[in-house]
């Protein structure tokens, strides 16, 4: 199945030099062969939107299908530096984006690691600031950066103006943006506007997170904006709860929450949901938290949308994290479509495969080969059987492999065979 080309039929596909070079009703052979019969042959899965960028998450990704996988929100600050520690191979393809969040932090002195904890958060940013800021988001692109993250949600000092003078590198470039907008309609018609203003790509992550129960109104400005020719897309995962650190921004005035509202909280680290007094002490210490804000009816007009992609949002902290980690791409799979018929598999597929390889093409010319079952394109492959497929993973075993998934290929190489990872790492750095 190939949904750029709209295939769906019975063909034997040859491999050679991690390339697909052969699609023919007739019979192939090679050195390896693969009895696909009863299963669905897929381009491998495009993750977009991940913050898991060790091999130990690598290896939980690719048993959901996912071959190439991307830090674009949050991103780092130094984009040479974060290609460097991933030389020599990972299990999937690997990109980062230039980071907004991380380069505030380094420019203003935040103490935080991966979120900020302090200036970044609370401190407006100078005139000098900002062009430093600018410098250090140009200096990312020209490393190899995907594109230019933003996370104004755990920004807030950051200002319009501060949000289009980076938008504007991004658009001299022509690089997409990915972002985590702020504050529910006002946000993300901040994020539509400046971006239209600039004439920068767009790409709005987990429509679903930020929208809650505005999401169906959240989409209805993404296909106002795609209306007036704005360059604009957008994602969602398919489960009801999200999850961040729980030291960020988006917790403060947690003081003066309901108990209800702190009850819908849980800890990655011990799986208990929050009281008053435990907030406090998680707050404290610092590490994930999941948040139970969400309907199933808020997530089924994110998932069937048409305007939607289908990206993670992986998150894991010591081993421990959220289950859409390891299940994101087999749940729409096997719920959404197998049991729901929301959508049809080729929707489904196009959604994780030929769309989020458009999103990054026009600019990463590696993303061409990405995301299509077609002779030249890479043999990025996904292997599942479509009765079976589904996730397995759940709030308190977040790294559980999803079913049904018994081979994927990355480079022409098998990464999953039998549902088994093989120790081999043919993934490749994934730049600009």
């Amino acid at each position: 199945m190939d949904p750029e080309t709209d295939t769906d039929k019975v063909m034997n596909v040859g491999i050679i030099g991690g390339q697909i070079a052969v699609l023919s009703t007739d019979a192939l052979t090679g050195s390896k062969n693969i009895d696909a019969t009863g299963l669905v042959v897929a381009p491998g899965f495009i993750d977009l939107h991940e913050h898991c960028v060790t091999d130990e998450a690598y290896g939980i990704m690719v048993h959901d299908g996912v071959t190439s996988a991307f830090e674009l929100e949050v991103g780092t600050d130094s984009v040479a530096n974060w290609y460097s520690e991933r030389e020599g191979g990972r299990y999937v393809n690997y990109g980062v984006s230039i980071g907004h969040i991380q380069v505030r932090m380094n420019v203003l002195g935040d103490d935080g690691d991966f979120l900020p904890s302090s200036n970044a958060i609370s401190q407006p940013a100078t005139e000098d600031e900002i062009v430093a800021m600018q410098h250090q988001i140009q200096k990312g692109l020209e490393e190899g950066a995907v594109g230019v993250g933003f996370g104004l949600a755990y920004t807030p000092a950051a200002t319009t103006e501060e949000f289009e003078s980076i938008l504007q590198i991004a658009a001299q470039a022509k690089a997409p943006s990915f972002i985590h907008m702020r504050d529910g309609i006002e946000g993300i018609k901040e994020a539509i506007t400046s971006a239209s203003r600039v004439g920068t790509p767009l790409h709005i992550v987990h429509i679903n997170s930020s929208g809650a129960e505005q999401t169906e109104e959240f989409l209805q400005l993404v296909k106002e904006a795609q209306g007036k020719g704005d360059d604009i897309t957008t994602e969602a995962y398919p489960y009801e709860a999200g999850m961040t650190l729980i030291e960020s921004a988006l917790f403060d005035g947690w003081e003066n929450w309901s108990d209800s509202t702190i009850a819908t909280h849980q800890s990655t680290e011990t799986g208990e949901f929050l009281n008053r007094e435990t907030f406090a002490k998680y707050r404290a210490q610092g590490g994930g938290i999941i948040i139970h804000a969400r309907t199933e009816e808020m997530t089924l007009a994110a998932i069937a949308s048409p305007l939607t992609m289908i990206a993670s949002d992986g998150f894991l902290v010591d081993g421990k994290g959220h289950p859409r980690t390891s299940g994101t791409f087999s749940k729409v799979l096997g719920k959404y479509v197998r049991e729901l018929k929301v959508m049809s598999l080729m929707e489904a597929l196009a959604k994780m495969t030929i769309r989020p390889a458009k999103r990054l093409d026009s600019y990463v010319p590696q993303m061409a080969k990405k995301g299509r079952l077609q002779v030249g394109a890479d043999a990025d492959i996904t292997i599942f059987n479509a009765a079976e497929v589904i996730d397995q993973s759940t709030y308190t075993q977040s790294t559980l492999p999803p079913k049904g998934i018994p081979f994927v290929l990355v480079g022409g190489q098998l990464v999953i065979e039998e549902g088994n990872l093989n120790e081999t790492r043919p993934g490749v750095a994934i730049r600009n």
